[in-house]
């Protein structure tokens, strides 16, 4: 079973052709403006305003809807905490929050190429070749990560259909324990991969 989470979307949206620096920079400051998402009905604007961006990149809500549906279990647990903390109108701004930063942080890898990321983050990371930084290196590693999201998803996917198949109870731990052990045995073939091309650890 495949998965779209985090993977690109092609299309010839304007959001699409906005070059990849504009958009992660725009990310960095939707992360600092959730300082002033104080409110309920703040939140339910930023939900418009992250939904009509969803629209106008020409992404189909079932793939929007994929982008979002992994942290259900997070909301809920850490919606109810806050709820009984804090109140529910604490819980929907630090919930709605989350999920609309997560919201955008896909709607960036649905409408920007890998390669493309990679190297807007190269370039950016130039200078501080000075200072022992390697700026390949760093690409590569969130090309990986990039990769890794989809990869893992598509884990979880089939560990959910074997243990449907099987008959057995959604006990987390027998979710959680295939799926770190697929993701961990994918790390070790990646990195023998790696250093095989060489790349040292």
């Amino acid at each position: 079973m495949s998965s779209t989470l985090g993977l690109y979307h092609p299309g010839a949206s304007v959001v699409h052709r906005m070059p990849a620096g504009s958009k992660l920079l725009l990310l960095v400051l939707a992360a600092v403006g959730t300082h002033w998402l104080g409110s309920p009905a703040r939140i339910a604007y930023a939900t418009l305003t992250v939904a009509l961006l969803y629209a106008l990149a020409h992404v189909p809500v079932r793939v929007a809807w994929t982008q979002v549906r992994p942290l259900v279990p997070l909301v809920v647990v850490l919606g109810g905490f806050q709820t009984i903390v804090a109140g529910w109108r604490a819980a929907v701004v630090i919930v709605g929050a989350l999920v609309l930063l997560a919201a955008l942080a896909a709607l960036v890898t649905l409408t920007t190429r890998t390669t493309a990321l990679v190297d807007t983050v190269v370039r950016t990371l130039g200078p501080l070749r000075r200072v022992g930084l390697d700026p390949e290196r760093v690409g590569l590693v969130l090309a990986l990560g990039i990769r890794a999201v989809p990869v893992v998803a598509g884990f979880a996917a089939q560990v959910r259909d074997a243990q449907r198949a099987r008959g057995l109870t959604a006990s987390p731990s027998a979710f959680a324990v295939p799926l770190i052990v697929r993701a961990l045995r994918h790390a070790d073939a990646q990195g023998d991969a790696l250093l095989a091309r060489g790349f040292d650890d």
